[in-house]
């Protein structure tokens, strides 16, 4: 039998995961999952690929979703009121332009100083209105696409079979940043297969597979790129037919509810892998 043992949010795009017992799962993923954004001066996303300091910065949601506190090494601590209702400008992520609320200078010299280069914060505003692609169409904040990312413990084992077969060390599940762990199934990649399933109350449909990038490169508990893994492994048995290397799998969340890690994984449709 298959259960949730993970469950992940990421409220600001990029930074670190924050582990949750249990948590509400919206149209746009869980609750606060990228919510937030830091961008440049000229409103372009940050992405660990180029700032992989970003993952040392910690943030806590707070006063359902009214309070921000952001923690980093060295830095100490800063929280904040978030601002919802200021006007929004623009912002770009991959090319496209959205809206985001610049969350104050407060904010922004404390991100700067971490990152070392100047940074704004911006959250999604209420009239975000994103849809995200693939098999099954859904929205989220400032996630690269879907709103949800599983994968399976399995899967993680056979990837680190491989690294330490070849004598490389095994690679921890934060590297990939899932929103959902699952544990149970007797082969990896089964995630690939599932094309409708229900978690506690909320019901999950395929979107794509989750094609990785330089950011799984990166050391998240130290902030610094540790590459060429797992991207070299990867590449030679997870080469998909679109392009890229796959590894996990996105979905589109089609009944929002609540999910806690212990619930069952009900898979009500398989299909066929398109790796």
């Amino acid at each position: 039998m298959a259960r949730v043992v993970e469950l992940i949010s990421y409220p600001i795009k990029g930074c670190a995961g924050v582990p949750v017992a249990e948590t509400l799962l919206t149209e746009a993923g869980p609750a606060h999952d990228r919510s937030f954004m830091v961008v440049t001066e000229d409103g372009v996303f940050r992405s660990q690929r180029r700032d992989p300091r970003l993952a040392l910065i910690r943030p806590e949601v707070g006063e359902g979703g009214a309070r921000l506190t952001l923690r980093a090494p060295g830095a100490g601590e800063l929280s904040i009121d978030v601002d919802r209702k200021s006007a929004a400008g623009g912002v770009e992520l991959f090319g496209s332009p959205y809206r985001g609320i610049d969350q104050g200078p407060a904010v922004a010299a404390w991100l700067s100083e971490v990152l070392g280069a100047p940074s704004r914060l911006v959250c999604v505003p209420s009239d975000h209105d994103r849809v995200t692609d693939g098999w099954t169409p859904g929205t989220s904040g400032y996630a690269d696409s879907s709103p949800v990312h599983l994968l399976s413990v399995a899967s993680l084992d056979a990837l680190n079979e491989r690294l330490t077969a070849a004598g490389d060390r095994p690679l921890p599940m934060d590297r990939f940043r899932p929103n959902i762990v699952v544990s149970g199934w007797d082969e990896p990649h089964r995630e690939d297969r599932v094309r409708r399933m229900v978690v506690g109350d909320a019901e999950l449909a395929y979107a794509k597979l989750a094609i990785r990038c330089a950011v799984t490169m990166v050391d998240q508990r130290g902030g610094a790129k540790a590459g060429p893994e797992p991207l070299r492994t990867l590449a030679r048995y997870r080469r998909a037919a679109a392009g890229g290397v796959a590894f996990g799998t996105k979905f589109s969340v089609v009944r929002p509810g609540k999910l806690a890690v212990g619930d069952e994984v009900a898979v009500g449709e398989w299909g066929e892998s398109d790796l």
